[in-house]
């Protein structure tokens, strides 16, 4: 772990802290002895693939689920025994949840009125959970007339209408096609920062992650591999796992040391161009060429041994007869600061 993941190195006025959680389903540790801190009012985000522990650890701050060993806090006070409804969090989850017989004002209200927050009361707030999400004039629309990144936004503003310290979020952009999904990334930011309330995201997708998050904390077989911001995770990767789930990246072993480079990081030197000094150099053949629009992937087999992945911007002309440079020789260069030294995960040293 990183310096930033000392477990026992908590500040004060942690939103949630978790201190040795553990939780077990049989003979499946799903959580294994994590250590978090979330500060008040970021936006932090859980990444890892399916089976990681990020959606059992949301589920232990929301109380869903017990710990087996180990603390829950929610601002400095231990939650671990208690319920869901005696915990100051709310949670969105990916299939929105909502009443088809109320309107949309009716299921943003329907907590309050369980809370017996006065008439008066609720109507304002309701008013102004709906203007946070965009959706004023919305309220008295059933679910089904509404798109599913509407139906998502009144999920949220029935969420953040209680104005919980904490707001729990259970990959909620999962069922949205992709462009919808970017435009909500960008939405969720502008709403967090809005109602200043702690968000605490789950998800599998990396760019969803960078593109929201304040600090993310990448999980791998229940543990947390790493913590950081988004730069540091993506461009300072501490163990292989996080090399290889965050982005694209390549790792090379040479001297008995082991880094990684991003792709974009590599340049690909033509006939006339030279190294610059300093530059690390490898010599290779290109194998494959894959044209994605705005960028060209080449997949470069290194003269050393080892594979390189290398991404140009197609910034002139056409991208697409890139192709011809199958079977080209090459020279690949990049700078020393752009690669990290990388320990192995406990998981795969295990392996």
């Amino acid at each position: 772990m990183s310096g930033e993941q000392a477990g026992h190195a908590f500040g004060e006025a942690a939103a949630v802290r978790l201190d040795a959680v553990r939780k077990a389903y049989g003979d499946v540790v799903a959580v294994d002895g994590v250590d978090l801190e979330i500060r008040a009012g970021e936006f932090f985000t859980m990444l890892g693939p399916s089976g990681s522990g990020k959606t059992t650890t949301l589920r232990l701050i929301a109380g869903f689920e017990r710990p087996d060993e180990g603390r829950i806090e929610l601002g400095g006070a231990d939650v671990s025994d208690r319920p869901p409804y005696a915990r100051d969090v709310n949670t969105v989850f990916q299939d929105y949840a909502l009443f088809p017989h109320m309107t949309v004002a009716q299921n943003v209200e329907y907590g309050l009125k369980v809370k017996r927050v006065p008439k008066a009361e609720r109507s304002g707030r309701v008013e102004e959970a709906l203007r946070i999400v965009q959706l004023a004039g919305f309220g008295s629309r059933k679910p089904a007339q509404l798109s599913g990144g509407q139906q998502q936004r009144v999920a949220l503003a029935r969420a953040i209408v209680n104005r919980p310290s904490v707001l729990l979020l259970d990959e909620p952009l999962g069922a949205l096609d992709l462009k919808l999904r970017q435009g909500m990334q960008i939405e969720l930011k502008r709403i967090q920062q809005e109602v200043g309330i702690t968000f605490v995201y789950v998800t599998h997708d990396q760019e969803e992650a960078l593109t929201m998050s304040d600090r993310i904390a990448v999980f791998n077989h229940g543990r947390i591999e790493q913590i950081g911001g988004a730069v540091d995770v993506y461009e300072r990767p501490s163990t292989e796992f996080v090399a290889g789930f965050v982005g694209v990246s390549n790792l090379l072993e040479r001297d008995g040391r082991r880094f990684t480079v991003r792709p974009e990081k590599i340049r690909i030197l033509g006939e006339t161009e030279t190294t610059q000094a300093g530059e690390d150099v490898e010599r290779g053949v290109i194998r494959e060429v894959v044209y994605i629009g705005s960028v060209t992937r080449y997949i470069v087999d290194l003269a050393a041994g080892g594979t390189l992945t290398v991404v140009r911007q197609n910034l002139e002309g056409f991208g697409g007869d890139a192709a011809e440079n199958r079977g080209l020789q090459v020279q690949l260069a990049w700078r020393p600061e752009h690669t990290y030294v990388i320990e192995r995960g406990e998981t795969e040293e295990n392996a």
